[in-house]
């Protein structure tokens, strides 16, 4: 079983995730980057070109994109059919690091209901922090 990951975004984001998630672990494998409209080529063309060797019936695919209603994210959403293959949109840093650090053996599939968590868990650290320095102020004040 083959185990792929990709990282697609507009513009750059997707190749600034990996260089970070590189520097900031260099054993979490290959990821594939997909740098949408950088290049005269069409999106579904370079996401073709990324999953040529993917064996739909026995690989698993962990693609993680930054718009729910952007044009990458749906141009892979024709790949929802296949049973091991997983697209996760909004992807933040968090998100994508404790995800690739939670992957499973090379030859067990990752649990559904455990990226569930993941991302519920990465949802948890969106924080407006002005709020949360006004409450940390007014502790303090109580004191």
């Amino acid at each position: 079983m083959l185990r792929k990951i990709i990282l697609a975004s507009h513009d750059r984001l997707a190749a600034g995730f990996k260089s970070t998630l590189n520097y900031l672990n260099p054993n979490l494998g290959t990821i594939e980057v997909i740098n949408g409209y950088l290049v005269n080529v069409p999106i579904d063309h370079e996401i073709e070109q990324v999953l040529t060797a993917v064996d739909w019936q026995q690989d698993e695919v962990l693609t993680f994109t930054d718009l729910l209603g952007g044009s990458i994210n749906q141009a892979f959403t024709k790949y929802l059919v296949y049973p091991h293959f997983h697209l996760v949109t909004g992807m933040n840093l968090p998100l994508v690091l404790s995800c690739l650090m939670s992957l499973p053996a090379a030859d067990q599939y990752l649990d559904p209901q455990k990226l569930r968590q993941l991302i519920k868990d990465a949802q948890q650290q969106i924080i407006y922090v002005n709020d949360l320095f006004a409450a940390n102020l007014q502790g303090t004040e109580e004191e």
